[in-house]
């Protein structure tokens, strides 16, 4: 018999691709990658008898229907549908010349597919290049364009300028009067205030100059106005923008704008109207509040890092007043010498480092002079508390008191780390908390709660001086544990600090170290051994079950508000990899039909993650921050193209780079797994090393029963 020979895959440079043209047939051809793409559109062009090729491009017929360049055609993949359309110098000049038109449908339709098509960058260079940009300004500034014309106008120019190829710094002084204008207005259009907050956005965070000229046409009080209305979008856009002036401000006016949204009751309005509001919070209005919660607290990095004059009077004089607050009623000698010696005695008994001198124990930065700023709001506002903790220690003669000045210094040290003050907020993060806008010095609040929950792990602790760092890391751990079940209020802050006492921190420690460290004998280490490679394949099978159920992720782009989405999974025998771009975040599954294209399994050669993937690698990206790095991955496939990711979240990324790697026939790596491996081996270790309940295993072994007299029978083991 004739040998039978396996059909030869196609070339890696050929790609299989349908071009469609309106009115005609469509033309099923191969694409030769290695032959310009200009022969390939006259070859289609002659297909169907059409001249001048030169005037045409080939587009995606689907999703963003982006034109295809020489830089971009191998990311075309084989059964992409192309639709053939005027090249975009051409259409760039027919837009630009019909937006100009007198007819007013003529006009608002030319807006309209403008609006579309300024996302693609080769289309904006050419639109760009025909000086386009200042038309669209000049018909802004005009004053004439209402309702869809204006919004089709700013959205156009919006996309157009987010391509970064043209400076923020040549708008002009008008242009920004007229967009102020709109967010300035009482009753405008949600579409064009949507637009003109974000392009306000865009010039505050891009230039340095225009800051300043945004600042002076743009009233705090109608930004706050904003987000008093229904429309979460508008909310988000108006605190994006107020975050942005934030940011950009100068420190010297920081202090002052801030003062300025207090007096407006900027954190009230967003407490009733966003934080409690009737919509649940969407990730872009979580990261906008997060950054909000970041700024605030950067506003205590001045005091944090400003160390104490001890020869500054006024300063000296807030030690004396904490002093005088709590031991206030005792004779004071009139004696220099008398009362110097009584200060000191008082200055050890408030806990001071430095009895003779306190000042000395604010000199070290952080937390500087917001240390004595924190002891201070306590004396004050809280007298009660703060007099009790320093009397009932300062009684003691045990050995175990705590020592109130140490402890607060160390404590508004530890709160300054717990909540990064001083550091720029990342890009992605979403971690705020609503509890630090229910007060509106939040901060002084917190750090009034946690040096109560000090001295009171302190006393159950039974400490003394030599202890003093064990029960820092004690508090640290009951800090962030309660912070991470996101208190709603500070009521709720403190209810979970109680529940964290110091018994219950060393039962979640022992039962997180048993679950860690399991025994060290050799038939445990045996059993483990023997039951790893199960629980391996359980969760190798659990990570290809998630990856068969798909994932949404989201496009990289240079305005993270304006989302856009693709949809990727795994075929159910575990074969391709089906993925494809969506108009929304879906809610659920995505049906295969809807993903149109394919990654066969055997074409993957390797994944790569973070800054390996080649989308992390672009000039562009380089502008993500590490948390962006930690969630990018890309699989790399025939010929030499890449598919690539950034995760919504830690566990999503864990669960992809694992399930590429099984799919590979490769070691999952991630924490994920290991978490996975420690926990369910651990569970599966303690079933089978359950006592047995009324049975006394014996010491020795029992004896080994004599041989059969024939081995004349079976056992089913059915």
């Amino acid at each position: 018999m004739p040998e039978r020979r396996a059909a030869m895959p196609p070339p890696s440079d050929i790609v299989k691709v349908a071009i469609e043209w309106p009115g005609a047939n469509a033309q099923l051809i191969e694409i030769d990658q290695k032959k310009p793409l200009s022969s390939i559109i006259r070859e289609v062009c002659d297909g169907w008898s059409l001249s001048g090729s030169e005037q045409f491009a080939l587009r995606y017929a689907d999703g963003p229907q982006l034109y295809i360049t020489e830089q971009s055609r191998g990311e075309i993949k084989n059964g992409t549908i192309l639709r053939l359309a005027i090249s975009p110098t051409r259409a760039a000049r027919q837009l630009l010349d019909r937006i100009q038109s007198h007819g007013i449908d003529a006009r608002l339709e030319a807006l309209k597919e403008l609006a579309k098509l300024s996302a693609d960058p080769t289309f904006a260079t050419e639109f760009i290049n025909m000086e386009g940009i200042g038309t669209l300004a000049r018909l802004v500034e005009s004053g004439t364009h209402f309702g869809e014309m204006l919004a089709f106008t700013l959205t156009a120019f919006l996309e157009l300028m987010d391509h970064g190829i043209v400076s923020w710094d040549l708008i002009s002084l008008s242009f920004i009067k007229q967009i102020a204008g709109y967010v300035n207005q009482p009753m405008v259009d949600v579409s064009i205030l949507q637009r003109s907050l974000a392009i306000l956005e865009s010039m505050v965070l891009n230039s340095h100059s225009l800051y300043h000229r945004v600042a002076q046409e743009i009233t705090v009080g109608q930004l706050i106005g904003h987000l008093q209305v229904s429309n979460q979008e508008i909310q988000t856009y108006a605190i994006a923008l107020i975050n942005a002036l934030f940011l950009k401000a100068p420190e010297d006016r920081r202090q002052e704008m801030a003062s300025t949204l207090a007096q407006k009751h900027l954190r009230s309005i967003i407490l009733n109207h966003v934080i409690r509001g009737n919509r649940p919070i969407k990730a872009e209005m979580a990261h906008q509040l997060y950054v909000l919660q970041v700024l605030t607290f950067n506003l205590l990095e001045e005091r944090m890092m400003t160390k104490m004059d001890p020869t500054d009077q006024a300063q000296r004089d807030v030690i004396f007043e904490l002093r005088r607050i709590a031991f206030d009623g005792e004779n004071d000698p009139t004696g220099t010498e008398k009362r110097k010696a009584l200060y000191t005695k008082d200055y050890k008994m408030l806990g001071f480092t430095n009895h003779v001198n306190p000042a000395m124990d604010f000199t070290q930065t952080p937390p500087g002079m917001l240390a004595l700023d924190n002891m201070l709001y306590l004396a004050k506002f809280h007298q009660d508390t703060y007099i009790r903790i320093v009397l009932e220690n300062s009684s003691r003669e045990d050995k175990h008191e705590c020592p109130f000045g140490r402890c607060a210094i160390e404590l508004t040290r530890m709160l300054c780390e717990i909540l990064q003050v001083g550091e720029l907020p990342n890009e992605g993060c979403n971690d705020y908390h609503p509890m630090f806008f229910t007060h509106d010095r939040a901060w002084e609040e917190f750090f009034c709660v946690c040096i109560q929950l000090l001295n009171k792990t302190w006393k159950e602790m039974r400490a003394t001086a030599e202890d003093f760092n064990k029960v820092m890391q004690v508090v640290r751990e009951q800090i962030t544990r309660a912070l991470a079940m996101k208190p709603s209020s500070l009521e709720q802050l403190k209810s979970k600090l109680r529940s964290l006492s110091y018994s219950e921190i060393l039962r979640l420690r022992q039962s997180e170290r048993m679950s860690q460290d399991d025994f060290q004998s050799a038939p445990i280490i045996e059993l483990r051994e023997r039951i790893q490679p199960e629980i391996l394949e359980l969760i190798k099978q659990q990570r290809l079950n998630r990856l068969c159920e798909g994932s949404c992720f989201r496009k990289l782009g240079n305005r993270r508000r304006q989302e856009k989405f693709w949809f990727c999974r795994l075929s159910l025998n575990h074969k391709v990899l089906h993925y494809g771009d969506l108009d929304e975040s879906p809610q659920g599954e995505v049906p295969f039909e809807l993903l149109t294209d394919k990654i066969p399994v055997s074409d993957i050669k390797s994944v790569v993650t973070g800054k390996d993937c080649p989308h992390m690698k672009e000039k562009s990206a380089l502008k993500q921050n590490k948390e962006v790095l930690e969630l990018a991955f890309s699989i790399l496939y025939d010929p030499d193209e890449a598919l690539n990711f950034v995760a919504p979240s830690k566990y999503e990324y864990c669960i992809w780079t694992d399930g590429l790697c099984a799919l590979l026939g490769r070691e999952m790596g991630s924490d994920l797994t290991r978490s996975d491996l420690d926990t369910l081996i651990s569970m599966e270790m303690k079933l089978r090393l359950l006592d047995l309940e009324n049975i006394t295993i014996p010491e020795a072994p029992p004896p080994v029963p004599k041989e059969p007299s024939t081995y004349n029978f079976t056992y089913n083991y059915g």
